[in-house]
């Protein structure tokens, strides 16, 4: 049974004299946030994840999505060309490193230079 136009005329004007009581609204969306807050604190971890990557790739429009695949097959292309082929490596044979160990010089200049105050202003020597 289909309601006439003059039943659908007259619910839409009783529905146009109803108004929310004052405070419905804010009501309505705090408790909405709670919901949502309750819905995610009861999922798992992993599910939670997916959930974010799920929305997180609806977020993103086609023309990024497009963007992304340009920029994506031009770094292919760029490291298919620069990417050297054929190119031999000489490879060194290895060896034992011979090392030999030197003395270092005596300190037979430092015994021989007087720190003593009173050679202070001889020569070659500076005075503070």
């Amino acid at each position: 049974m289909k309601p006439s136009v003059e039943q659908i005329s007259n619910l839409l004007s009783q529905r146009s004299d109803l108004r929310p009581e004052e405070g419905y609204w804010q009501d309505f969306l705090r408790e909405f946030h709670h919901n949502q807050r309750m819905e995610a604190a009861a999922m798992s971890a992993p599910s939670a994840f997916v959930e974010r990557v799920r929305s997180w790739f609806s977020e993103v429009s086609p023309s990024r999505w497009a963007y992304g695949a340009g920029l994506a097959y031009a770094t292919a292309a760029i490291a298919f060309f620069l990417v050297p082929r054929g190119a031999e490596m000489n490879t060194v044979p290895s060896a034992p490193v011979k090392h030999q160990i030197v003395p270092a010089p005596s300190l037979e200049q430092l015994e021989q230079l007087d720190f003593g105050p009173t050679s202070a202003g001889n020569a070659g020597e500076q005075v503070f």
